[in-house]
């Protein structure tokens, strides 16, 4: 168990310093309004994770393999948010990713909602936990439902921390950009152009739900 649970740390590590939605939003979400509403965003997050976990853990991520229309929709919907997120930075006045700059304040109740509403519009996270999972579980030692909450546990745990401090220290990035607008302009077209390719890849996939988690 001890293997299993190095090994996915050291993926789990991989994954988290990949740039994606999460990250993105997280980032964004820190310069725009303060560390702490970075935060806050990050516990939403953080619950979208363990909510995809707890699915996967229990079996209910199998209704994907044979329920496509359930895949599809969900995949359909993430494709959307990430195009809206998309034109929201690159259309006439819209934000850079690290633009320091005056934007109205979110509750945190709010701020909370949406970092859970990114995380759980992204259904390649529940093709994550249940093709990676399996892959670190050891049938003999029996319990196989503990060691997923175990091994999925020590994923969320290692992207909650690094993302938290991502969000901490996105705000240093944004004091450096802000004395250089050509940098941010470029920025900001190049993150609204990987979030629509993104957006575009996602809805053009027509990989069929059972396919995807064989």
């Amino acid at each position: 168990m001890t293997a299993g649970l190095v090994g996915i740390a050291l993926v789990s590590l991989g994954m988290v310093l990949t740039p994606g939605p999460n990250m993105i939003y997280l980032v964004s979400r820190s310069i725009t309004q303060g560390r702490r509403a970075g935060l806050i965003s990050l516990s939403g997050v953080a619950l979208g994770f363990t909510v995809y976990l707890t699915a996967t853990c229990l079996g209910l991520t199998a209704l994907f393999a044979y329920v496509p229309a359930a895949y599809t929709a969900l995949k359909l919907a993430g494709a959307a948010y990430l195009l809206w997120l998309a034109w929201n930075i690159v259309k006439p006045g819209g934000i850079s990713a690290f633009e320091a700059r005056d934007l109205p304040v979110e509750r945190p109740r709010k701020l909370f909602a949406m970092g859970l509403l990114t995380c759980l519009l992204n259904p390649k996270i529940a093709i994550l936990y249940l093709s990676l999972l399996p892959q670190f579980i050891d049938p003999a030692l029996g319990h196989v439902l503990l060691q997923s909450l175990a091994l999925g546990s020590v994923q969320i745990l290692i992207g909650t921390l690094v993302n938290a401090l991502i969000a901490v220290s996105a705000g240093a990035l944004a004091a450096f950009l802000a004395t250089r607008p050509g940098w941010l302009r470029v920025q900001r077209y190049v993150t609204g152009s990987v979030l629509g390719v993104m957006a575009v890849h996602m809805a053009a996939d027509r990989t069929r739900a059972a396919t995807a988690l064989g």
